[in-house]
């Protein structure tokens, strides 16, 4: 506890000496205009995941195009299952959930070989531009709507909606292991150009 008040107080007073501005600069530096604020989001939680929605495409996206085709079949151990396999689990899970929380039905997808990065490219582009239009239907008055997701899960929209989030972030962490035990940089560890 003394700690804690200790720390504290250190970023009390650091803030105090070192965030204010010297008389010297206020001077030279022009007036600022006044912030508007935007207005609250009527969807926060729906418009948050939109959000990260368009953050972890990418990242899964380029993650996979990183990716060599000959490393598609490629799992760190026996118990692992290979890359490919991966990209098909992001795809599926995607069109799952989004299926749900958007209250669409699924289009037909017919699964890739774990080995083929083409049709494997393809099958999570299509499953994110689906999620993309599901999530557009999404708003915050249904997140308590029931849905059932992976064959018998009773839940909520808002259920699915979280666990899809948590499934991006989960995925891309695992793609990005996959790609430096193979000797490439995952794209969120590229240097910014």
């Amino acid at each position: 506890m003394k700690r804690m008040f200790a720390l504290l107080v250190l970023f009390m007073c650091t803030t105090l000496l070192f965030g204010q501005d010297k008389p010297e600069q206020t001077k030279a530096e022009p007036a600022k205009p006044a912030e508007t604020k935007a207005e609250p989001s009527k969807n926060p939680v729906s418009d948050a995941v939109r959000e990260m929605f368009a953050r972890q495409q990418k990242n899964l996206t380029e993650a996979v195009d990183a990716m060599p085709a000959d490393k598609f079949g490629y799992g760190p151990t026996p118990a692992q299952a290979p890359f490919g396999h991966l990209v098909m689990h992001i795809s599926m899970s995607n069109i799952e959930l989004c299926s749900k929380a958007g209250s669409m039905p699924p289009p037909p997808m017919k699964p890739a070989s774990e080995t083929d990065k083409v049709r494997l490219q393809a099958l999570l582009t299509r499953s994110f531009l689906y999620c993309e239009s599901a999530l557009s239907r999404v708003d915050d008055s249904k997140l308590g709507n029931p849905v059932e997701i992976f064959g018998g899960k009773q839940t909520t929209v808002a259920y699915a909606l979280i666990a899809l989030t948590n499934g991006w972030a989960d995925h891309y962490s695992e793609a990005a292991m996959y790609l430096r035990l193979n000797g490439v940089l995952p794209p969120t560890a590229e240097p910014k150009k």
